[in-house]
């Protein structure tokens, strides 16, 4: 990948609250398997993905600040409830362990104006309904049948309530960066959600 191009995601911070609390079930599921079949997120990089860019050209990025500049601030600051405990595609056959949120129209009317502005500018619009999650690990390649089978198990007994909710109160572009020891976040820009200074 050219240095002129970066790996790049437009989404939502959570708090040191909610990171807590996610960390905290990360823990529990951990202590409950046997071996290391889940890759786990580390709580400070979970947060809510509202649009994956994927690579993007400087020319680009200049682009999708003006897009964010222009959509954010119509729309009002939301509060998100987190809870619940799922798996994709099924709990008995995870790929991807996640934690819920309730869906307020002010997250999903945001989220369509991004999906929108970013597909004028070329980005593939997302073919499935958007469905927000925080992703709390992924299963590993290296995970045996006996490991995943125990994973479905400790999923489909282990309940999460509500975690707690937070104001979201801007909107963040992202650069993805892919090292070694896992990804690394960085925030670019950052446009308050209207009402918010």
């Amino acid at each position: 990948m050219s240095s002129s191009v970066i790996r790049a995601f437009i989404g939502v911070d959570l708090s040191p609250e909610i990171q807590h609390c996610l960390e905290q079930v990360s823990t529990q599921l951990k202590e409950r398997l046997e071996g290391d079949p889940v890759r786990w997120i580390p709580a400070e990089n979970i947060h809510l993905t509202l649009k994956f860019l994927g690579d993007v050209s400087q020319a680009n990025l200049e682009m999708l600040k003006k897009i964010l500049r222009a959509v954010v601030p119509s729309h009002p600051s939301f509060e998100i409830s987190v809870g619940g405990l799922g798996a994709y595609p099924k709990v008995h056959h995870p790929r991807v362990i996640w934690i819920g949120l309730e869906v307020p129209s002010d997250l999903v009317a945001i989220q369509h104006s991004i999906e929108t502005e970013t597909a004028r500018l070329g980005y593939a619009r997302e073919e499935r309904p958007f469905s927000p999650h925080l992703t709390l690990g992924r299963v590993s390649r290296n995970a045996s049948p006996a490991e995943i089978h125990q994973l479905g198990e400790v999923l489909d007994t282990f309940k999460v309530g509500f975690l707690g909710a937070a104001r979201v109160r801007a909107i963040h572009l992202y650069r993805s960066d892919l090292k070694p020891g896992g990804a690394v976040y960085t925030r670019l820009f950052s446009v308050p959600l209207e009402g918010i200074s």
